[in-house]
């Protein structure tokens, strides 16, 4: 491993946790503790010295690590926040764990697992990073056995939409690179154009590209078999990021996210961040009055407190006509995007829409993404393909 940058500021959630395993893992080893640990970061392929607080030997084989997680500027409510990590060996003698499975991973309080599996909820990134920086210091023939532990994280995940993904008690650890990547940040806007730009201008480019709404998104998308080279995160910066990319030469682009997001789209709001405009209601009632739909139900409708119970609710009662509510909303968000285009010069740019639900299920496409989608992954069958 390289020598170590210094230490930077807004790394993501599954980065502390790293450098806490990391400290925790030192402990163990019987190193002494420093002020910050060397890391692998993975993505972007750098080292970087991320700061941890304390790591001690806990007794009957436990050590502890912890590390406060920094985001840098901008909103983000994981400041601060404590991350503990737990650590012990695990043998890996005949009879116990194969070797593959050397690190078991476990779910402490606050730290989101699947509801339907139980099973922890991190992405590949933070599985990976951790992986990196912990097999290499790993003697032969043992494993590790890791706690993760966000005192406050029960808490906080009631303010996030983890819930409305299938993801409880906690938050989730599903930071796909090392650096925070705040959606209604000017600069994330920045950083998202200057991405565009070397996409569009690699060799081999054939124009196409998926903007990517969230880090849910940006986590399913392979699931569903789309091309991790395709997937863009966008942010909140929707209007900027289509008009670059239709300036940049790009032939399709297809926009895939949370229902509960793109309905903004259809309203023409190009901004999604709800500092700024919101209005989901109003835009669901609204296309719902479109479908027929009339009366108490129509005010239920727009009673409900989130557009996913909203529609849920409207799927029980009638699931043809929730379906054709989401399809209108597809279309809505192709049909608008269009207009924005058309209205900033860059009409040239295909712009299909695909809307997936809590459940990480596609509902809707329009009749742009539909096609889309199913030619970027390759296979019709991704449009109903479900992640594990």
């Amino acid at each position: 491993m390289a020598d170590a940058t210094p230490p930077l500021r807004g790394y993501t959630l599954p980065v502390w946790v790293a450098a806490a395993a990391r400290a925790a893992l030192g402990a163990l080893l019987g190193e002494p503790v420093a002020p910050a640990v060397a890391l692998d970061l993975l993505e972007p392929p750098a080292v970087g010295a991320v700061p941890v607080e304390a790591a001690a030997l806990l007794g009957n084989g436990w050590a502890l690590g912890q590390a406060r997680c920094d985001p840098g500027e901008g909103l983000d409510l994981t400041r601060g926040l404590a991350v503990w990590v737990l650590v012990r060996w695990r043998e890996l003698a005949p009879g116990g764990p194969a070797v593959e499975d050397w690190l078991l991973i476990e779910a402490g309080e606050g730290v989101g697992i699947h509801a339907a599996s139980g099973a922890a909820c991190l992405s590949d990134y933070a599985r990976r990073l951790l992986v990196a920086n912990l097999r290499p210091r790993v003697p032969p023939g043992q494993g590790l056995h890791l706690r993760v532990v966000l005192p406050a994280g029960r808490a906080l995940a009631e303010r996030t939409s983890n819930a409305a993904f299938g993801v409880v008690e906690g938050l989730a650890l599903i930071g796909t690179r090392a650096a925070v990547q705040a959606g209604a940040s000017p600069d994330q806007l920045e950083a998202t154009l200057e991405a565009l730009r070397e996409r569009a201008g690699a060799p081999g480019f054939q124009g196409d590209l998926v903007l990517v709404i969230g880090e849910n998104g940006l986590d399913l998308a392979p699931r569903l078999g789309l091309p991790p080279q395709l997937l863009l995160k966008a942010g909140n910066w929707i209007g900027p990021v289509l008009v670059a990319a239709a300036e940049a030469g790009l032939r399709r682009l297809l926009l895939f996210g949370y229902q509960g997001k793109l309905i903004k789209l259809a309203a023409g709001i190009f901004h999604t961040h709800h500092h700024l405009a919101d209005g989901r209601a109003e835009v669901l009632t609204a296309f719902a009055a479109l479908e027929g739909l009339a009366g108490p139900p129509l005010q239920a409708l727009h009673a409900a407190p989130t557009v996913e119970a909203a529609l849920a609710e409207l799927e029980a009662a009638s699931p043809p006509l929730a379906q054709r509510l989401r399809d209108r909303l597809a279309a809505a968000v192709e049909s608008r995007s269009a207009a924005y285009l058309a209205r900033h010069g860059g009409g040239g740019m295909a712009v299909g829409a695909v809307l997936f639900d809590r459940s990480r299920r596609v509902r809707a496409a329009g009749p742009i993404g539909g096609p889309l989608l199913a030619a970027l992954a390759g296979s019709g069958a991704a449009s109903t393909a479900q992640p594990e």
